[in-house]
């Protein structure tokens, strides 16, 4: 088979017709954030021919080239009756086709002169002998002329009308047709340009089909924006994702402008407020969790002022995160059975080993819960907490949360608790994006079509909960009420460089700075004075903003349960404690046992002294009292917090009253089989006891409580059980008991 020459020449490799152009960064909505300029200073934004409006398509080739798709490059007919016209004297007509005008404008012709129209119809031919018609005009639509320094339609569908190029109307399409004929001039002349688009709107409706609303908006004015105009939106935002994707001609950002506006916004004017205590800086994003996507960033303050450095991109800056990270040792104190919610923990003077960390205020409270130390940020509770964590410790969880750049281990130590480290803005939203993902760290989204990833699970769906709803316990600074539900914490930084809050608002993960970028202190960056009253400004701003965002209400994990539990010791109420309570606890992690803080005391009436056993009932009267440790009485008294001091009491060698428990079932020594396919199969758990309350573990699980009568268990696994009895004096019993689980 013989090619034709004309077939080998179309075949034969040969360059693209595009050539380097801006990059065009738009918003979720499609709106121009920014459009940059190409390597030649001009406004290029190459696009393929399917991304221009078939509108604009159709208008330019009835304004430009009727006849594009069946002529070879020129159209003789035209030519030879712009020559006759020409060199007869009459009224100068145009010739050029699209093609033509392509030659002229890839090659920068002067096509003035009798040589240089010559050359653009040798290279017009040419064209269309290599490249298809479709090439021509994508390349047509992308290099012609719109004034000043724009060229192609896409470029100046962004300036003028602040759109992309297929989303263009009717009115609009017709404006960019018959700009490149005479830029400047139309351009400058709003007249001018208005009379060259009614005139092709003429021609448009003899030629297509119209509708009543494509007639209404003809009648509409059409205001066309400066190049002066052109967005300077989101600019730290901007940077990073040109530095990221610097090929890309479009990148299609998942940054909501509403919501930038709204951040923006309300930095500047708390801001304003806050300048006579010199807090003149701040920077801020926003993530929704619902896809991980970062809806709004504020890199500082204001990026043209130099005064406070504002093109530095504070959300990628690394800085000390003061106690922002505390209730991620807590969570993984709560997965790995350190803690519950409600355990009791100490905020007593303590050294671990050579270091002796302190409270922001100086002072010691004593024991408190888990919940409360976390709210509260008390440093000692949390810095013994992360001394207790294995696998990973705190410092391993950070490394597999990627936080970048940490020294060793051992360079830290336990200060690490207390913001000895550095992370950004933006690991810090992705750790806490973990509390609402069901401790599944995912990648932050930037770019629509970015992936969604499962991510890695760090922590477990019930120690995500749990963190999350021991946050959502701590109170805003202003005693006011939110909109939806927030969880929080602050932090502050040594020497007060930096002032934190980070937390849940709804869906989103809202992160908060204010500090100087030079690590300039001040006795004001004080993360729940300073940076709190922001995030609630910001908060309270989104949930108006957005009412379609307000969350349902959370659902409980299912491996989470309810129990009671003495309020004061934290544990398994015995028969002694006054006041309970309940909170949640992961069975098979979290720490419970039976409290031994609230015990009987015998009194004799006539001395007011401890008595032991055998009493006499006419003269003795029984009080409980609190056994704390000596340490505890030790700060109790120094805090002047009063406390009863029980009674010397020595009874050694007497027995207490009752028995301990003794469990009669199920039995020692058999083998008891349950089917998978009956559920309703239990094994009996019953002991015999002198206490009305018996608490029962597997293998240290809780099981839960009963009377002395007994409960159902039907365990989960097959195997060796290690079945233990507890009563509220704890005493206790034990047996192991083998079950076999059949079909």
């Amino acid at each position: 088979m013989i090619l034709s020459p004309l077939l080998l020449i179309r075949l034969w490799p040969h360059e693209s017709l595009a050539v380097a152009g801006s990059t065009a960064v738009l918003a979720q909505d499609g709106k121009l954030l920014r459009l940059t300029l190409a390597p030649d200073q001009r406004y290029r934004l190459w696009l393929p021919l399917e991304d221009f409006s078939p509108t604009l398509i159709d208008a330019l080739k009835l304004q430009e080239d009727r006849w594009f798709y069946y002529h070879p490059g020129i159209n003789p007919i035209s030519l030879l009756r712009a020559i006759t016209a020409t060199y007869g004297g009459g009224a100068r007509q145009g010739a050029s086709t699209l093609t033509m005008q392509l030659a002229r404008l890839k090659y920068r012709l002067n096509t003035k002169s009798p040589s240089g129209k010559l050359r653009q119809i040798g290279l017009a031919l040419w064209l269309e002998a290599r490249y298809s018609k479709h090439d021509i005009l994508e390349a047509y639509l992308n290099l012609a002329p719109y004034g000043r320094n724009i060229e192609g339609a896409a470029a100046a569908s962004l300036s003028y009308f602040g759109k992309p190029a297929k989303a263009l109307t009717l009115p609009e399409s017709l404006t960019l047709a018959v700009i490149p004929q005479q830029p400047n001039q139309r351009l400058g002349s709003g007249a001018s340009l208005t009379d060259a688009r009614q005139r092709l709107w003429q021609r448009w409706q003899k030629r297509y089909t119209v509708s009543p609303e494509q007639i209404r908006l003809m009648t509409l004015p059409l205001p066309v924006k400066r190049l002066e105009q052109l967005p300077f939106r989101a600019p730290h935002w901007v940077e990073q994702r040109l530095a990221d994707s610097p090929e890309q001609s479009t990148l299609n950002t998942t940054l909501d402008l509403q919501l930038q506006t709204l951040m923006e916004k309300q930095i500047r004017q708390y801001l304003a407020q806050s300048s006579t205590r010199g807090i003149v800086n701040a920077s801020a994003m926003l993530v929704d969790t619902r896809d991980q996507s970062v809806r709004a960033l504020v890199g500082s303050a204001d990026y043209f002022n130099a005064s406070i450095a504002g093109q530095v991109n504070g959300t990628e800056a690394k800085r000390s995160p003061g106690s922002t990270l505390k209730p991620f040792i807590y969570a993984l104190g709560l997965d790995q059975g350190v803690i519950h919610p409600q355990s009791i923990l100490r905020d007593t003077p303590s050294a671990f080993g050579p270091y002796q960390p302190e409270n922001f205020d100086g002072r010691f409270v004593g024991p408190l819960s888990a919940t409360e130390a976390l709210i509260k940020s008390r440093n000692i509770p949390a810095v013994w907490l992360a001394s207790q964590l294995k696998n990973p410790s705190f410092y391993d969880f950070l490394q597999l949360a990627g936080i970048s750049k940490l020294k060793s281990e051992n360079h830290y130590g336990l200060a690490l608790v207390l913001g000895g480290g550095e992370v950004s803005m933006v690991e810090l939203a992705g750790l806490y994006t973990m509390l609402l993902n069901d401790g599944r760290l995912k990648p932050l989204r930037y770019l629509k079509e970015s992936p969604k990833p499962r991510g890695e699970v760090l922590l477990s769906p019930e120690a995500s909960w749990l963190a999350l709803d021991m946050l959502s316990k701590n109170p805003r600074p202003d005693g006011g009420s939110n909109a939806w539900p927030v969880a929080f914490k602050t932090g502050t930084s040594w020497g007060f460089r930096d002032a934190w809050t980070a937390g849940v608002v709804g869906p989103y993960v809202l992160v908060v700075w204010l500090g100087n970028f030079d690590g300039q202190g001040n006795p004001a960056l004080i993360g729940l004075e300073a940076a709190a009253p922001l995030f609630f400004r910001i908060s309270d701003a989104l949930a108006l903003a957005k009412p379609a965002d307000k969350p349902q209400p959370r659902s409980t994990p299912m491996g989470l349960k309810r129990i009671n539990i003495c309020t004061a010791s934290g544990d398994l109420p015995n028969a002694y404690c006054p006041q309970q309570s309940s909170t949640w606890f992961i069975p098979g992690k979290s720490p419970i046992r039976v409290s031994t803080l609230h015990q009987p005391v015998h009194i004799d009436t006539k001395s007011g002294l401890a008595v032991c056993p055998p009493y006499d009932p006419a003269h003795t009267k029984t009080e409980i009292f609190e056994f704390w440790s000596s340490d505890m009485a030790r700060l109790f008294k120094e805090a002047g917090v009063p406390r009863r001091k029980p009674p010397h009491i020595d009874c050694s060698g007497i027995a207490s009253p009752g028995d301990a428990p003794k469990i009669s079932s199920p039995l020692a020594g058999l083998s008891y089989t349950l089917r998978l396919s009956k559920p309703d199969e239990t094994i009996p758990l019953q002991a015999a006891a002198s206490s009305e309350q018996l608490y029962w573990f597997d293998n240290q699980i809780y099981l839960g409580s009963a009377k002395s009568s007994g409960m159902a268990w039907r365990p989960q696994a097959g195997g060796w059980h290690q079945l233990s009895v507890v009563d509220d004096q704890g005493r206790s019993d034990s047996r192991q008991v083998k079950v076999e689980l059949l079909p």
